[in-house]
């Protein structure tokens, strides 16, 4: 599990890998990824975007930006908490992800919520020791 708290708004990662959507054969590697997000502030909050950026172990990366989560744009009033599950697929068996929420206050004041960097590791990574 990872954690990263940022302006009293607690993101945590919890990533699980899929052996049974994967076929390392053919260099296809999947896992899901489940996130809670805590409004642990005195203020309520709204996740509007989303930026993720995703490096497998060959160092290749794909950015990925859109709005909302799972087609959600989740309010968080003080001590609220929204949970999903999403995937993502690498052609190599690990690799790593961080990203950031942008969220909007009652206000109209807009911040970034870090989300905080997590390995996606596999069975099948190699490791050596140096």
């Amino acid at each position: 599990m990872y954690d990263r708290t940022t302006r009293s708004i607690r993101v945590t990662v919890t990533p699980t890998f899929l052996e049974d959507q994967s076929s390392p054969e053919e260099d296809y590697f999947v896992w899901a990824y489940t996130i809670v997000i805590e409004n642990l502030g005195s203020e309520t909050v709204q996740l509007r975007t989303r930026y993720w950026q995703i490096t497998d172990e060959r160092g290749r990366v794909q950015e990925v930006h859109g709005a909302g989560v799972v087609g959600e744009q989740p309010v968080l009033e003080p001590g609220d908490s929204f949970e999903y599950t999403s995937g993502a697929p690498l052609a190599t068996p690990s690799g790593i992800m961080v990203g950031a929420y942008q969220m909007e206050t009652g206000s109209g004041e807009m911040f970034n919520v870090d989300v905080p960097a997590f390995a996606l590791d596999s069975p099948y990574t190699q490791r050596s020791l140096h």
